[in-house]
C-alpha cells in the first residue's frame, strides 16, 4: 500500500469511527452500533486525528501532483476538525463535558436508516433494532461523562429525548406494516429505551449547570481557520455589516417598486407586501388535497431542470436524480415541517437525494409560486443536489466526503440571486427577489450571532440594526436580533438559536460563503475578460466549481488558478489572490 492510500484508509477509519456518520455516508460497516459518547472513545479520536494530520501535512510537502498535494492538505485540514472539536474547552472543561447530545445521537443514525437508506426494510430494521438495544447502556456512558452541563444545552437535549418514544412508536408501527420477523424484539428494546432515557432525563435534570458557553477569541478565530476560511472574525463582522445594509437597501428598492406595480398603498410595509404575495400566489388546492402542492415542487423541479439544460449553464451528470415525495405518516414526527438529504457520498449507483414534505393546512401559506422555484434553485438543480451528488462521484475519497459548509451554502445563496438574473421567473422577477432577499436577511444575523456566541462580545450583533443589547441572557439577546431581521415568532427563533450555539462557526458559514463565492467568480471574470464571452465564463465557472468536489472556497481558489494556468489561454492569468 502506498503512502498516500495508506492515509486515504487511515481517512475513511476516522470517518467510519463514528456510527452515525457511516450511515449518513452510505458505508456498509458500523451500522449496528450508537456511538461511544465515553470520554475515552473522544481521547481516542483525537489521538488518531493529531497523527493523520500529521502525516497528511507531512507527505503534502512531498508531493509534486497537484491534486494529490490537494487532496492530502484537505485530509489533513479534515484530521484538525476532529481534533479541534474534541479538545474545545471552555469554564475549565472540555466541550463534550458540557454537551449532552444523547437525544440527537440516537436519533440521527436511526433516522437515516429509515429515510435515506435503499436497502430492504428487514435489514434497517435489524440494525434499529441493534441500536435501541444500546440504548441503556449509551445513556450511562453520557451521564458519566457529562460535568456541568450548559443549561440551554440540558434543556434541548430534554425534550429531544422527550420526544423519542412518539419516534419509537412509528418504528414498531412501520415494523408491524413490513412484517419484521423481530418486532417482539423490537417492542421489548423500545420499552426498555423508554424506561432508560426516563431514567436519564431525571438524573440530567438534577444535574448542576452553567449558563456561560463562550469558547473566547482565539478559540473561535481557530473554528473559523479550521474549517479553511482565511478570514479574521472582523472581517466576518464587517462582510455582515456590509450584507445588512446592502440588503435593507435592496428590499426597501423592490418594496416600492412592488407597491407601485400592484397598486398597493404607499404605506405598505415590507412585511405587509410579503402577505400579499403570499396570498396572490399560493399554490391551488383542490378539494383540500395536499398532494396537490407535491406535484408542483415536482413539477418546478422538472421545470428548473429543462431551463438548466436549454441553457447549458450547468453539467448535469446522468448518475443522479432526486425524488420530492410527501412525508409518510409514520415519519411526520420527525420530520415536522420538511427535510432534504443528499446523496450518501460513499454510496455506489445512482445519486439519489431525498425531499420529504411535511404538510397541514396550516404551513400552506409557505408554499407559494414565488418560494417554490427558489427552494427548488437552493435544494435541487442547480442547488444542494447538483454540487453533492456531482461531489459524490469524485474519484477522490476526500472530496467527496469532506464537509465544508461555506462552499455548499455558498454556492446555493449564490444561486438563488444568478438564477433570478437568467431570469428564470420572467415577469415575476421582481417579487421573487423580494421575497427572497426578506428570506437571505437571516444570513447577516446569523453571521452576528455566530461571532457572539462563540465570543461572547456584545459588539458583534452590532450590524445595522436599531437595537439595543443589555440583557444578561444570552439567548435574548440574540433573538432581539434574529427577530428583527426575519420577522421570526419567539418560539421559531428560539429553536434557531439552539443550533447556533451547538454548531460553532456553522451558521457564519451562509453568509460567509456567499461572500467567497461572489468574490472567486468575479475574480475568475476578470482574469477571462479577454479570452471568454459571458456565457463561457459562467459555464467554466459552474463546470470547475461543480467538478472539483467539496472543500472550503479558499482550496477551491487555488483549483481555479491551476486550471487557468494549464489552460490554452494565450497569456494565462492568475486570480487575486
Amino acid at each position: 500500500m502506498s503512502p498516500m492510500e495508506s492515509i486515504n484508509e487511515a481517512y475513511l477509519q476516522l470517518l467510519a469511527s463514528d456510527p452515525n456518520t457511516c450511515v449518513a455516508l452510505g458505508f456498509g460497516s458500523n451500522l449496528n452500533n450508537l456511538p461511544d459518547p465515553s470520554l475515552e472513545e473522544v481521547a481516542r479520536i483525537r489521538q488518531a486525528a493529531v497523527k493523520l494530520q500529521q502525516d497528511a501535512t507531512e507527505l503534502a510537502g512531498t508531493l509534486s501532483d497537484f491534486h494529490e498535494q490537494l487532496d492530502m492538505r484537505l485530509i489533513a485540514l479534515s484530521a484538525g476538525q476532529h481534533t479541534l472539536r474534541s479538545s474545545l474547552r471552555f469554564n475549565d472543561r472540555l466541550q463534550v463535558q458540557q454537551l449532552p447530545k444523547a437525544g440527537e445521537e440516537i436519533s440521527s443514525g436511526i433516522f437515516y436508516l429509515i429515510t435515506n437508506d435503499p436497502r430492504p426494510a428487514a435489514q434497517r430494521l435489524e440494525n434499529i433494532l441493534a441500536r435501541l438495544q444500546q440504548i441503556p447502556s449509551y445513556l450511562e456512558k453520557m451521564l458519566s461523562r457529562l460535568d456541568t452541563p450548559v443549561a440551554r444545552w440540558v434543556k434541548v437535549d430534554l425534550e429531544t429525548i422527550a420526544g423519542l418514544p412518539d419516534f419509537f412508536e412509528t418504528i414498531l408501527q412501520w415494523a408491524e406494516e413490513e412484517g419484521f420477523s423481530h418486532k417482539d424484539q423490537l417492542g421489548a428494546a423500545i420499552d426498555n429505551a423508554n424506561s432508560a432515557m426516563a431514567d436519564y432525563a431525571e438524573t440530567l435534570s438534577r444535574l448542576p449547570t452553567t449558563h456561560s458557553f463562550a469558547v473566547g477569541h482565539e478559540q473561535a478565530q481557530a473554528l473559523v481557520s479550521s474549517n479553511g476560511i482565511d478570514l479574521t472574525l472582523a472581517q466576518i463582522h464587517q462582510i455582515a455589516c456590509d450584507f445588512v445594509t446592502r440588503t435593507r437597501q435592496q428590499i426597501e428598492e423592490l418594496r416600492e417598486t412592488l407597491v407601485a406595480k400592484h397598486a398597493l398603498a404607499g404605506t405598505t410595509t415590507a412585511s405587509e407586501l410579503q402577505t400579499f404575495l403570499e396570498r396572490q400566489h399560493a399554490v391551488q388546492v383542490t378539494d383540500g388535497k395536499l398532494e396537490h402542492v407535491i406535484e408542483r415542487y415536482q413539477s418546478i423541479a422538472k421545470e428548473l431542470e429543462i431551463f438548466v439544460k436549454e441553457r447549458s449553464l450547468f453539467p448535469i451528470p446522468d448518475q443522479q436524480t432526486m425524488k420530492i415525495m410527501q412525508t409518510p405518516a409514520f415519519m411526520a414526527p420527525m420530520i415536522p415541517a420538511g427535510a432534504m438529504m443528499p446523496p450518501p457520498a460513499m454510496r455506489d449507483g445512482v445519486r439519489t437525494s431525498m425531499v420529504y414534505l411535511t404538510l397541514s393546512p396550516e404551513l400552506l401559506k409557505e408554499h407559494t409560486e414565488l418560494g417554490i422555484p427558489l427552494m427548488m434553485v437552493h435544494e435541487g438543480i442547480p442547488g444542494h443536489h447538483l454540487q453533492l451528488s456531482t461531489a459524490a462521484m469524485h474519484p477522490s475519497v476526500i472530496r467527496r466526503t469532506f464537509s465544508a459548509n461555506e462552499h455548499a451554502e455558498g454556492w446555493t445563496t449564490m444561486l438563488e440571486d444568478y438564477m433570478l438574473d437568467q431570469n428564470l421567473m420572467g415577469d415575476l422577477t421582481d417579487e421573487a427577489r423580494f421575497v427572497t432577499k426578506l428570506d437571505l436577511s437571516r444570513i447577516g444575523a446569523r453571521v452576528a450571532i455566530d461571532l457572539y456566541f462563540m465570543t461572547g462580545d456584545l459588539s458583534y450583533l452590532n450590524i445595522g440594526y436599531e437595537l439595543e443589547f443589555n440583557h444578561e441572557d444570552p439567548f435574548a439577546n440574540a433573538a432581539k436580533l434574529l427577530i428583527a431581521a426575519t420577522g421570526f415568532s419567539a418560539g421559531r427563533a428560539q429553536a434557531e438559536l439552539n443550533w447556533y450555539s451547538q454548531e460553532r462557526a456553522y451558521p457564519l458559514s451562509y453568509l460567509v460563503g456567499n461572500h467567497l463565492v461572489w468574490q472567486l467568480k468575479e475574480d475568475f471574470q476578470r482574469a477571462t475578460a479577454e479570452t471568454m464571452t459571458p456565457d463561457e465564463q459562467d459555464r467554466s465557472f459552474h463546470r470547475i466549481y461543480l467538478e472539483s468536489g467539496n472543500m472550503p472556497v479558499a482550496y477551491l481558489r487555488k483549483v481555479f488558478e491551476y486550471e487557468l494556468q494549464r489552460s490554452l489561454l494565450s497569456t494565462p492569468t492568475l486570480l487575486p489572490s
